[in-house]
Formats: C-alpha cells, structure tokens, sequence
C-alpha cells in the first residue's frame, strides 16, 4: 500500500462554538491547529473561514486570505480550501477562494442533498452566539444544493486556476454524478474522491456502507482511475472508518469539523490530538503516514509554489 494521506479539517461550517470549547475560530488559532495537525502527521488541513468576533462562517476573502497566509507560513502542508462552505451561502461565495488564492487542492460536493445537523440542539445547554440555535435548526428546512449547472461551474473554475477538485461523495448518487461528469468530458481522471460518511441526509458509517461505496466507485469509475479518502462524522466513527480505509488501502480525514471527540465524553482539545490518534492507529496497523510531498506526489498536485497566496 502507498503511505497514508491525514487530512485534518480545522474548522469547518457546521461545527458550533457552543459545541466545544477548543474550535478554531480566528485565524491565528486556526493557523496554529493545522500546525499541530502537520506536526502530529497530517499531510493536508482542510479550511474553511470563520468572522474572528461571531464565530460564524464566512466566504469573506480578507478573513481567507489572513489564514491561508498564515498557515503557509507556519508549516508546509497541503492547504485544501472549502467551496462547501456553510448553509445559506451562494455558490459565488463559496467558489470565491478558487480564482483568489489558486489553491493546490480544493473541495467540491458532488450532489444536492438534506444536509441537516438540527440534533444537535438537543444537547447544548447554552449557546455562545445568537446566531447559533437558528442555523442549527434551520438546517432541517435546508437543501445543500450542489446541482449539475454547480458543479460544471466550480469545475470550470478550478481548471482555470489549475487547482485539483476533491470530490466529496455523501451517497452512492454522487458517485454517479462523478462518473457521468468524466464521460461527458467535464471531469478527468484519475480524480481524488472522498466518501463522507454519517452526515444526517447522507449515508452512514458503517463498515457495509463504505465497501459499498468503494464497490461501486471501482464499477463506475475504475480502481485504476481514482485515489480516496474516508470522513466519519462523530465519535467513534471518525476513527472507525478510518481505520477501515486504512485496512483498505484508502487515505483518511480527521478533525474538530466532523468529530469534537477524543475518546468517548472526552473532549479533543485540536485536530492535532485527533491527527495523533488517528496516526498511532495507523501505525498499529502497519500504515505509514505520508508527508505533505508525498501527499502531493500521490494526488498529482502543483506545489506550494504555485498557490496565490
């Protein structure tokens, strides 16, 4: 097997500060997490921005821009940046980064869908932000939209600024949205798809869901075509499907956006210490992890020195 991809997710859209004490919010703190991640043996950190004074998401380029710069500066990591973004922002917003910062790599979801995290009002006494309790319930009334006019845009985009799109795949209809995208000529392979498992809309995260996922992605596309990473949203599954795709020959994605949890009712203080379980287990698993480089080496990226930022 080729050495193990750790991409940690720093922030994300979805995750509440209410949630957890330890979530990056500024972009000194979320610069000094994806250092932490990479010295822990992450090869990518995945960002995604946040208003310094609400906590809430934002597209906003100047917030990126001092992120992404930092986080350059502190380490050499793979820098993947959203077009996901958070609920309610526009396709413009989301793809904005892409022209602004040419970045190596970047996210791409690969279908509309129910993307719901309302649950989770259940179990938060108190909100930090006004902002907070709203967007979470909200979301129960909200369709992620990521149609086929979305995606041949943001494809388009990103071929033009020669950045490589990560496919984020919730359900096995992404895989066939992926797969016509390739014979209509929009898409070329070999793609790097990541199968993100246990989101409320999506499919789950047992270990019959993910080789389902994998079989198909195989039938559709072709082993030979495509490299692959897992998510598994919450604890355990963050690390129980990361495990599978460790077994598997496939890369893995850990961090405070999918998972707030260390151990079980244990809070993880970084990504960084969700990077350093996640790489002990591969280790255990006879798995070595791989460094930025061989990273870029593995998905066909441009380098560092190619980014605008």
């Amino acid at each position: 097997m080729e050495k193990l991809i750790i991409t940690a997710a720093l922030t994300g859209g979805v995750t509440l500060p209410a949630q957890t004490p330890y979530l990056p919010i500024t972009p000194e703190q979320i610069a000094e997490d994806a250092y932490k991640s990479r010295e822990e043996g992450a090869a990518i950190v995945h960002i995604h921005a946040r208003d310094p004074k609400t906590g809430k998401p934002t597209g906003n380029p100047d917030i990126f821009r001092e992120i992404l710069t930092r986080v350059k500066k502190r380490c050499d990591a793979v820098i993947c940046v959203t077009t996901g973004g958070a609920l309610g922002m526009s396709r413009e917003d989301r793809v904005r980064a892409v022209p602004t910062f040419r970045p190596e790599l970047s996210s791409l979801n690969m279908g509309s869908m129910n993307f719901s995290i309302h649950p989770v009002v259940r179990k938060i006494r108190e909100f930090r932000y006004d902002w907070e309790e709203p967007y979470a319930i909200g979301s129960k009334d909200a369709v992620f939209r990521n149609t086929f006019e979305d995606l041949e845009f943001i494809l388009r985009t990103m071929k033009e600024n020669d950045v490589k799109p990560e496919l984020e795949v919730y359900d096995v209809g992404h895989l066939y949205n992926a797969a016509w995208l390739i014979r209509d000529g929009v898409l070329k392979p070999p793609v790097h798809m990541q199968f993100v498992t246990g989101v409320l809309g999506g499919i789950g995260s047992e270990a019959e869901d993910v080789v389902y996922l994998k079989n198909t992605a195989d039938r559709l596309i072709g082993a030979e075509n495509y490299t692959w990473s897992v998510i598994g949203v919450g604890y355990p599954w963050q690390f129980y499907v990361g495990s599978l795709s460790t077994m598997m020959g496939g890369h893995v994605r850990v961090g405070l956006e999918d998972n707030i949890y260390l151990e079980r009712g244990v809070l993880a203080k970084s990504s960084g210490e969700l990077v350093a379980k996640m790489a002990r287990i591969a280790g255990e698993l006879g798995r070595e992890t791989a460094t930025p480089d061989e990273a870029r080496k593995i998905l066909g990226l441009k380098g560092i020195d190619r980014v605008n930022f």
